[in-house]
């Protein structure tokens, strides 16, 4: 586990991989809004009306892939993560700025990632730049609208996330930056009202996507954003993410970032005595149904906690307040 590093912009010589959509249904009329189907069908082209905006030049909405072996793996990069407790209080919404014309074109943070994500031609409301149709699909759920009332803008990392992991420190331009970052697009992408609503400001230990294709580019994106704007993890975060990057989503790979829009100080523990990690170079714990701790001290050392339910060795009599997670802290 590395702490208190300054991490700097990951590079590569590799091409950043174009967008993978899914293959999407035709949806007879504006506004409906429907799971993906088993089956493919060819997207036609939506309705549109006089006031119609040509897609913006296409950017990967996920830069994490498994193939590209000249990225870094998403479990090496978490060793770049300060672990320590979150900051308590303090956070406003507001103080991000969001959203905002960051680049004076009259169309603000949230009508700029409708109009990168939309597979169509977006429209807007006359004389505005408020995107009334389009389509995208929600990678949470796998929901497609044509609807841009349909999809909320999500903050990958919650913007209280980030507050309590770091932001609380910093400066109000840094954390404008953050809050309508669209250099990066993992920061910031549109998914459905329902999942954006179930997510609120959960992290990976509380809450990942229902689309099982989904999560381990989820929790790799997640663990990229935390590493390029130096923000920490809680014990309980760091422990479901490492699970999961040493299990059901090993050898998944992170595309390099650019430097963030403004300068993020370096971060390193801020408060008091930071919580001390289980070491991330352990065995992967793989068959269920022979691990037993006796108790979280044998979880924590044998690097398998904080335990999850349906996580190996997780049980009912280790998990004190019944939430699920046992052994969140070590002993």
């Amino acid at each position: 586990m590395v702490t208190g590093c300054t991490v700097g912009p990951l590079t590569s010589s590799s091409t950043t991989a174009p967008a993978s959509r899914p293959s999407i249904e035709v949806l007879p009329t504006i506004g409906t809004a429907t799971l993906l189907p088993t089956t493919t069908a060819n997207p036609t082209t939506g309705p549109t009306n006089t006031h119609t905006t040509t897609p913006h030049t296409t950017v990967a909405t996920t830069t994490t892939v498994r193939a590209n072996t000249g990225w870094p793996l998403a479990f090496d990069v978490l060793g770049f993560v300060v672990v320590e407790n979150e900051h308590g209080g303090g956070y406003v919404r507001d103080l991000f700025g969001y959203p905002a014309d960051t680049d004076h074109d009259g169309c603000n943070t949230r009508a700029e990632v409708l109009m990168r994500e939309s597979s169509v031609a977006v429209t807007h409301s006359a004389g505005h730049c408020t995107v009334v149709t389009g389509r995208w699909v929600s990678r949470y759920d796998g929901l497609v609208s044509t609807s841009a009332a349909a999809f909320a803008i999500d903050h990958v990392v919650p913007l209280k996330e980030a507050w309590d992991s770091g932001a609380w420190a910093w400066s109000a331009t840094t954390r404008f930056a953050y809050g309508n970052d669209l250099t990066d697009p993992r920061t910031l992408r549109a998914v459905s009202m329902t999942s954006n609503s179930s997510k609120g400001d959960k992290d990976p230990s509380n809450w990942l996507p229902s689309s099982t294709s989904d999560v381990c580019p989820y929790v790799a994106d997640w663990v990229s954003i935390k590493v390029r704007w130096q923000l920490s993890m809680d014990s309980s975060e760091y422990g479901r993410i490492r699970n999961l990057l040493r299990g059901q989503c090993v050898g998944t790979r992170v595309a390099p970032w650019s430097a963030p829009p403004v300068p993020v100080p370096n971060r390193a523990p801020s408060q008091g005595t930071p919580v001390t990690a289980a070491p991330i170079t352990a065995a992967p714990v793989t068959n269920p149904s022979n691990v037993y701790f006796a108790n979280c001290a044998a979880a924590w050392a044998a690097g398998a906690a904080p335990l999850h339910l349906g996580e190996p060795g997780y049980r009912a009599g280790l998990d004190r307040d019944h939430d699920g997670v046992a052994c969140e802290n070590p002993p």
